[in-house]
């Protein structure tokens, strides 16, 4: 890390919301929202200033008190990381403007679930914490204050649906938290240090590294809701309140692929095998048709959409057994690697983005007819067509269906699966693109058709169809700027050790 520019955005992401959170629980609930919806939209003002800074500096870090490491901390910002907290801070900014507007109306006796803001705060610090931590424990604790915020979060309701999910939630999260430690336990053991670059420097092929491989990608795969770990996401996502299941389907499952995305190409590159990598992919192409086909066959809307998000995340997991070479491959002659780790890394974008459009715009919906069947869509389009409009352009995103962002990362993960020669990857992306037509278009026929007996839509803010509106929007608009982010994650010092040396013959060159 020496001679790396420094920065004090690192710090000022994570310690900036932190302040904040702290700041919002002195108030009173009615000012409560307002402060919270400020610091916010600071927040991720900040989020952008960062990502414009390592756009012209390249990689910054930021080593509080000075303590260099393994004795301190490092926090580093590379291009990953970067597009990762200006993904946050979109997705978040949006989200923040609808919650203040919907937990008013929801609530508006205390001031709209005054809890809500101090929570979102500490998990937007946890999250900008975890891409930026650069050492196993620093991880550990960030995914903690996420996990812990998230399940606060999702029973804020209190109804009785909410509370028995979230539980479940709690249960999963802290059974992956052990698995993750364990195998953080048993790398420190063997090498006496968590720094990540140190670690992907001096690991060693042997029993301990595959086994604390295995007991870090359980763990992970258990806190994203990876196939056959997603048990506890539908409940969950679907009973929270609308702007929470679009933080925890947008961004805090996110949380966990970035880690395990970054250990699996950057420290446990002496482990893996190109069987192992399959073994994953497997378990995302899994997630990719059940998840489908269980949200097509959903009357509910909003485990319909939850459904949903267990599919899309199985299409992150597929990305793994193309970054793994086969035995007698050199990575110098695959060249499907940039491609597919830059398609990866679209598709985690363009789903955050369509993904909590989608669940804003069933919170709408819900808000209008009072409850969650999906026949109340029916003269959608005659009742509110501006979120109709919001549903038809995130369900296009999720299609993958040009223009859209979603289009330009399955495109690329194709192209990706081609020039591999796995090809037996591609009927998976396009069987899954299949389904999702199936129940989007469902969702739109419905929308069109007329109602079967009168029911009356209730009046619903402008704002919030406006913001769901402009969220399924931007997941077209991230179209525009795709040559320049594809350029800066493949130009940059992405990993250092790590995914930088898969493209350019690292690790996985086989010699």
């Amino acid at each position: 890390m020496t001679g790396l520019p420094t920065s004090p955005l690192p710090a000022l992401l994570v310690g900036f919301p932190i302040l904040l959170a702290i700041l919002t629980l002195f108030f009173r609930p009615g000012v409560k929202a307002l402060v919270g919806l400020a610091g916010c939209l600071l927040t991720a003002l900040l989020a952008f200033i960062a990502f414009v800074e390592v756009t012209q500096r390249g990689t910054v870090i930021h080593t509080p008190g000075g303590w260099d490491p393994p004795l301190g901390i490092l926090l580093r910002m590379d291009a990953l990381a970067a597009v990762f907290i200006g993904m946050t801070a979109l997705v978040g900014g949006f989200i923040s403007l609808y919650a203040w507007r919907y937990l008013r109306a929801q609530d508006p006796a205390t001031g709209g679930y005054p809890l809500f803001w101090p929570l979102w705060l500490f998990l937007w610090a946890g999250l900008n914490g975890l891409f930026l931590s650069n050492d196993l424990f620093n991880l550990f604790v960030t995914i903690e204050v996420i996990s812990i915020c998230a399940v606060a979060l999702a029973v804020l309701s209190g109804k009785a649906g909410a509370l028995k999910a979230g539980l479940r939630y709690l249960l999963a999260a802290i059974t992956g938290s052990m698995a993750y430690l364990f195998g953080v336990a048993l790398l420190y053991g063997s090498t006496g240090t968590l720094d990540l670059d140190h670690l992907g420097q001096v690991l060693e092929p042997g029993t301990t590294t595959t086994f604390a491989l295995l007991v870090v990608t359980l763990g992970l795969l258990i806190k994203m809701a990876g196939f056959p770990f997603h048990f506890w996401l539908p409940p969950a996502h679907s009973n929270a309140l609308a702007p929470v299941s679009a933080l925890l389907s947008a961004l805090v499952v996110k949380g966990a692929f970035y880690i395990l995305l970054r250990l699996w190409m950057e420290v446990f590159g002496v482990g893996i095998t190109y069987a192992a990598g399959q073994l994953i992919g497997l378990a995302g192409a899994i997630a990719v048709i059940w998840g489908s086909w269980q949200a097509f066959m959903q009357t509910s809307l909003k485990l319909l959409v939850a459904h949903s998000s267990v599919a899309q995340l199985g299409y992150l997991l597929m990305i793994f057994p193309l970054l793994i070479l086969p035995p007698g491959v050199t990575a110098d002659s695959a060249d499907w690697l940039s491609v597919t780790w830059t398609g990866g890394v679209y598709q985690v974008i363009s789903h955050a983005i369509a993904k909590a459009s989608f669940f804003l715009s069933a919170g709408i919906v819900i808000m209008a007819v009072g409850h969650d069947r999906i026949e109340s869509l029916r003269d959608l389009v005659g009742n509110m067509r501006i979120t109709s409009m919001a549903i038809g352009l995130a369900g296009v995103s999720l299609i993958g269906l040009p223009p859209s962002g979603g289009f330009v990362g399955k495109w690329m993960l194709l192209k990706g699966i081609l020039l591999s020669g796995q090809w037996w990857w591609a009927p998976v992306v396009v069987a899954g693109s299949l389904l999702t037509a199936g129940y989007v278009f469902m969702l739109l026929r419905l929308a069109f058709a007329p109602a079967r007996e009168k029911e009356p839509f209730r009046p619903v803010p402008k704002t919030l169809e406006v913001v769901a509106l402009l969220l399924a929007v931007s997941s077209f608009l991230i179209v525009f700027p795709a040559d320049y982010l594809i350029q800066f994650l493949e130009n940059s010092e992405i990993f250092g050790s790590g995914i930088e040396a898969v493209l350019k013959g690292g690790f996985y060159g086989n010699d």
